[in-house]
């Protein structure tokens, strides 16, 4: 499938993101997922109010991310759009890891999210997730934990 959506990176504002990603449904109730998905930071405001300081080079603000996850469908059932159109859909929560590269360097990511899936006929659904991408970052002189929540839709083929 593919998704685009916002992602905020803390302290380099909220940017669009584009991914594209790779499921595998072990169950009705548990699934595998990979992804690979990309945005541009933008500058921090300690760069926008003080001139002339710039903290990364443009090669630098690109923000990719690859993670491997495990998917649990917590609420899978049917949505009744009129009395003679069902779809089936589930609410289900995601947790993985994988790689970030951002800021010059590649951190090691956890990610924790939920979401929503909707199966519009037998190989097409639609999706919307939140998810939080967590990783150690040393831009401003400090390692510390950010939290990079993304907030995206998109379409999935299923074969």
């Amino acid at each position: 499938g593919i998704y685009t959506g916002l992602i905020s990176i803390e302290d380099f504002g909220t940017q669009p993101v584009l991914g594209l990603r790779l499921d595998y449904h072990l169950s009705e109730d548990v699934f595998f997922e990979a992804m690979l998905g990309w945005a541009k930071a933008d500058e921090t405001s300690f760069e926008r109010l003080n001139a002339g300081v710039q903290l990364l080079t443009d090669d630098e603000r690109a923000f990719t991310y690859y993670q491997a996850a495990v998917g649990y469908n917590l609420l899978p059932g049917e949505a009744f759009l009129t009395r003679n159109r069902v779809f089936n859909n589930a609410l289900f929560v995601l947790g993985g890891a994988g790689m970030t590269e951002f800021a010059g360097d590649e951190h090691f990511t956890v990610s924790l999210g939920v979401g929503y899936r909707l199966l519009i006929n037998d190989f097409t659904a639609f999706r919307v997730d939140m998810k939080d991408h967590l990783f150690n970052l040393d831009v401003l002189g400090e390692d510390k934990l950010t939290h990079n929540m993304e907030l995206s839709a998109g379409v999935s083929l299923f074969f």
